[in-house]
Formats: structure tokens, C-alpha cells, sequence
């Protein structure tokens, strides 16, 4: 079963995604800041990041700055898939160059398509 760190402070939003991955078998654990996501990050391996920006205590670029700059993430680092309400171009660049694999709006993107995204992922995990 693939395990996915769902990094989300929106309780409904988290909520949703949380039992639409449980549905469709996923281990999810959820971080509702970027200091719990690190945390999670440092006890356990997950397949996949699902990766708010605006998130308390620590930002989503953050999160990720430190993960690419802690060496214990290097070998386990998992792929990370953003989902933010930040679309401007340069957001989606800095995501890129912080290696991310996908860069999802979420105004633009409904949930059947964004659970989708991950099954479509996961498939060869």
C-alpha cells in the first residue's frame, strides 16, 4: 500500500482528500504545518507528498528548501506534487526548481482529477 504525507492546514480540504485516498487504498498522513511535515518526513518513508504552500510555521518552500538541503532526505526523498491557490508563474517556477514533479492549482483542478493525478503516479510504485 503506498503511503502519501498530505501537508494541508485547510480542515475540509484535508479532510476530503484524506478519505478519497483512504478510499482508494492509500495510507495517508496528514501534516497541517510545515514543521509537523518535516517531523513526519525525518520518522517514516512516504511514496508521495501532496504539498500546500500557505501553511503555517513553515511555507510549503520551506518544506521544501529543507528537504533538499538535509542530506538524511537525499536517499529516501519522495516525489512531491504541489497543490496550492498560488498560481502565478513564478510560483510554479520556484516549485519546479525546488523539484517538484507536478504543480497543481487547486481553483483549477477538482478533486476527481487531483485523485487521479495521484492513482495515475502511484500505479507503478
Amino acid at each position: 500500500m503506498a503511503k502519501i504525507l498530505l501537508v494541508e492546514d485547510d480542515q475540509f480540504l484535508s479532510s476530503l482528500l484524506k478519505n478519497r485516498l483512504q478510499k482508494e487504498n492509500y495510507e495517508v498522513v496528514l501534516a497541517t504545518d510545515g514543521e509537523a511535515a518535516i517531523n513526519y518526513l525525518r520518522t517514516a518513508d512516504f511514496d508521495l507528498i501532496l504539498l500546500d504552500i500557505i501553511l503555517p510555521k513553515k511555507t510549503g518552500f520551506e518544506v521544501l528548501e529543507e528537504i533538499n538541503l538535509d542530506p538524511r532526505f537525499q536517499a529516501k526523498k519522495p516525489p512531491i506534487i504541489i497543490i496550492s491557490n498560488l498560481g502565478q508563474v513564478e510560483d510554479i517556477k520556484r516549485g519546479q526548481e525546488l523539484g517538484v514533479i507536478e504543480y497543481l492549482i487547486k481553483a483549477k483542478i477538482s478533486i476527481d482529477d487531483l485523485i487521479n493525478k495521484v492513482k495515475e503516479f502511484l500505479k507503478n510504485k
